[in-house]
């Protein structure tokens, strides 16, 4: 059987309207940065983080067996953890600071990523390979939403999830945001381009009381 994200993980990958979910530990090859996304860089970081996803997904098809109950998975999308060190109210894009990374699957090791890093480095002359870490993630409580369109209308969205949160009793934690990329940037339409958009939240005195109040019914 092949692992196929978008068909199989659909209460993450298939969010559309705002909704609140604990997201598990996960497992991902990171990339960090900062400044414009923009720039060419941050282009050099992708391919990088891509080459070795696709060298871990080759390896791990080529050596499982025939008949394990999964045999092949599909590339999870793009990733990306957003911040600004500065309070400022706007968006200075030369001043984020980013964490990218491509999510692997729970079958996937450590000493699976190392070979794979291993074996680009010896083949292929790419930058920022030496710079890759595999570590294990776990978002938690976030809500998270579906932003279509261009990324700099991506406030209008988070419009919503805030005014979401309010209503149910939710409030934000941090300034941090993540970012998952659906579909590719620079070969779709901005109007077409897909995101989900997440931020962790814990749950305000309002939303415990709802809690409480219906386990006691």
């Amino acid at each position: 059987m092949k692992h196929e994200w978008k068909k199989q993980e659909k209460e993450i990958y298939g969010v559309k309207k705002p909704c609140v979910l604990d997201i598990p530990i996960q497992k991902y090859i990171i990339l960090s940065g900062s400044g414009n996304p923009n720039d060419e860089i941050f282009s050099d970081k992708v391919a990088a983080l891509f080459s070795v996803a696709y060298k871990i997904k080759m390896a791990y098809k080529a050596a499982v067996p025939k008949n394990n109950e999964i045999t092949d998975y599909t590339v999870y999308p793009l990733e990306g953890i957003w911040s600004m060190d500065s309070e400022k109210e706007y968006l200075v894009k030369e001043e984020l600071q980013y964490r990218i990374m491509i999510r692997q699957p729970d079958f996937i090791s450590r000493e699976m990523f190392d070979h794979a890093l291993e074996t680009v480095k010896a083949r292929k002359n790419i930058l920022y390979l030496t710079d890759i870490s595999f570590e294990t993630i776990c978002d938690g409580r976030c809500i998270q939403i579906l932003h279509k369109g261009a990324f700099d209308d991506e406030p209008a969205s988070f419009e919503i999830m805030d005014g979401y949160c309010m209503e149910h009793g939710y409030k934000r934690m941090g300034k941090e945001h993540r970012e998952i990329y659906l579909n590719h940037a620079n070969r779709t339409d901005k109007a077409n381009l897909k995101t989900i958009l997440r931020y962790k939240v814990t749950d305000t005195e309002k939303q415990q009381h709802s809690i409480i109040k219906t386990k006691g019914k």
